[in-house]
């Protein structure tokens, strides 16, 4: 069965490197039953798909553009000490690395409400897996298509990207203690995954992206997110909380050479 997801993700990225339409590396069996397997383990037969009691994922049926593609998961049940999601997991069935992102979550986030953007590589199911406190697993999905996100250029070039690499905003409406508020980290990075193709060196641009982002008030997590190589340039979440008491919305973000970026906001 690996076997199998290796030889279709070396398809996938040949035929992406040497500009074949995406369509024609699609794979015609579908992945999920595989993939389930590979990140859940004996867990996988448990997952409970169509969970739409649960989860609601929004992402658009046809991408404007596949290198930057808005994905939101909500959650219909609010958070509570008892009943609450631990980690939503995103598989992108057909990117060539499926596993696309974590996130763990306070269940003081009250209910869930994230977004960010992802990189789509082919015509593909994008899941979120909710995994409760209980250790249960429900998911539901949305079919995007898309093509080509993955190898996509930076939409900056390269200079432009590396003099403002690590520069952070946090953006909100003027927030009143004891109400949500809806939030968004974002962080200046070109988040080379390793496939994008220089046209002056004719060269492979080496990875080098955002691997974490973990947001704080007052030193308090409420999300931590561990990202794979689907996410998009510049990676943002957006998300709501409800702050109890004035103090400080921290991000803190760490990418795969080692640097570390930090910015917060004061409430």
């Amino acid at each position: 069965m690996f076997n199998r997801i290796v030889s279709l993700v070396i398809a996938s990225l040949t035929l992406s490197f040497f500009g074949a339409p995406a369509y024609a590396a699609t794979p015609t069996e579908p992945l999920w039953p595989t993939l389930k397997v590979e990140y859940f383990g004996d867990r996988a037969a448990s997952i409970r798909e169509n969970a739409d009691d649960l989860l609601v994922i929004e992402a658009p049926k046809r991408a404007e553009d596949a290198a930057i593609v808005p994905i939101s998961v909500k959650s219909l049940v609010p958070q509570t000490a008892d009943k609450y999601i631990k980690n939503i997991h995103i598989v992108i069935d057909n990117n060539p690395e499926p596993y696309s992102a974590n996130f763990t979550l306070s269940p003081d986030l009250g209910l869930i409400d994230i977004s960010t953007r992802m990189r789509v590589d082919q015509y593909t199911f994008v899941r979120a897996i909710a995994e409760m406190n209980d250790g249960s697993l429900h998911m539901v999905s949305r079919f995007v298509k898309a093509s080509g996100g993955c190898s996509a250029p930076a939409g900056k070039d390269a200079a432009a990207a590396l003099a403002r690499l690590g520069k952070m905003q946090i953006r909100m409406r003027k927030p009143t203690v004891g109400e949500p508020v809806q939030a968004q980290v974002i962080v200046s990075h070109p988040n080379y995954n390793g496939l994008q193709f220089d046209q002056a060196s004719r060269q492979y641009i080496r990875e080098h992206r955002v691997t974490n982002i973990d947001i704080s008030y007052n030193d308090k997590p409420l999300i931590s997110v561990e990202t794979g190589i689907s996410v998009s340039e510049d990676p943002s979440v957006r998300f709501t909380f409800t702050p109890t008491e004035s103090g400080e919305l921290k991000a803190d973000v760490k990418d795969s050479k080692d640097q570390a970026f930090s910015h917060s906001k004061t409430i």
